[in-house]
């Protein structure tokens, strides 16, 4: 016996998104209204909220690069980077990275969120168990959201804990993810005490270097640098070309053989339009002051 389905309440076009509103009443009573606020060129208000830790987003020798590349390139990438969105400078900045930071290879997306997406899924499946920091960036815990594998929220900045939440594990694979400078509180991730938990149990190591790159380790390397585990064979570091490269975009860093199956996996790189010529020159022209 088939049951009839049950009748659909008859809504006006005006009224399917009342919903919205009532979500919007209860943000509000929680007090989780966001705004934006605009702000001119030349706003007197000094800002204390940049994530410009080096003051590069107006230095000339940056801005001039950006608008040289404008100028040569145009406005846009044109396409995905796998058809016509690779230029010249995306690979000078890729190649340039990668040596600065001690790193084999690196690939340059249009977001650090993006670039975050792309290694989180790319390099898991419903074979992996994900240990995630419990403060890492909200950009981390949506690509694990997305990575279909097991995750493990480990208690905050705790190598014994990952430790025990590896040892336990069933899964073929494991990786173990936590930003290096959490953007919240600013405190440092005990990157060596991480690795070694990760390489006692046969795990990958991936940091999230966004607020380390430029400000930590010699020259600004960054913070795997810092713990000398720049340029391991089973560590992957990903980072923004927007703070500290006051620019636009984001990158990861790893072994080539990582980077090679980004490529041809990572849905955030096949998919999207390249990062426009003009933010990877500013990159660029950055990453060589700061050198």
């Amino acid at each position: 016996m088939v049951l009839p389905a049950a009748p659909q309440p008859t809504r006006t076009p005006t009224a399917v998104f009342d919903w919205l509103d009532e979500s919007a009443d209860l943000r509000a009573r929680a007090g989780l209204t966001r705004t934006l606020r605009s702000r001119p060129a030349d706003d007197p208000v000094l800002d204390l909220a940049s994530n410009d830790y080096l003051g590069l987003v107006h230095h000339p020798a940056v801005t001039r690069a950006a608008a040289d590349a404008a100028l040569r390139w145009g406005a846009g990438a044109t396409g995905s980077r796998l058809v016509t969105g690779t230029t010249a400078l995306h690979t000078e900045l890729e190649d340039e990275l990668a040596e600065f930071c001690g790193f084999e290879a690196a690939l340059v997306f249009s977001s650090g969120y993006a670039a975050n997406l792309a290694a989180l899924t790319a390099l898991t499946d419903p074979d992996t168990l994900i240990v995630s920091d419990a403060y890492n960036h909200a950009s981390l815990i949506d690509g694990c959201r997305l990575s279909r594998s097991d995750v493990h929220r480990a208690p905050h900045a705790d190598p014994a804990a990952v430790a025990e939440a590896l040892a336990g594990r069933r899964h073929p694979r494991a990786l173990v993810v936590s930003d290096s400078v959490f953007s919240v509180d600013g405190n440092a991730a005990p990157l060596a005490g991480l690795s070694a938990a990760a390489r006692a149990h046969g795990a990958a190591l991936l940091v999230d270097d966004a607020h380390g790159l430029g400000v930590v380790g010699p020259g600004g390397r960054g913070a795997l640098a810092a713990a000398g585990l720049a340029g391991e064979p089973d560590t992957v570091a990903t980072v923004t070309l927007s703070k500290s490269l006051g620019s636009q975009g984001g990158a990861v860093l790893g072994p080539r053989r990582v980077v090679r199956h980004m490529v041809e996996t990572a849905r955030t790189f096949i998919f999207d339009t390249g990062l426009a010529a003009a933010a990877a020159a500013a990159a660029l022209g950055a990453l060589r002051l700061l050198r």
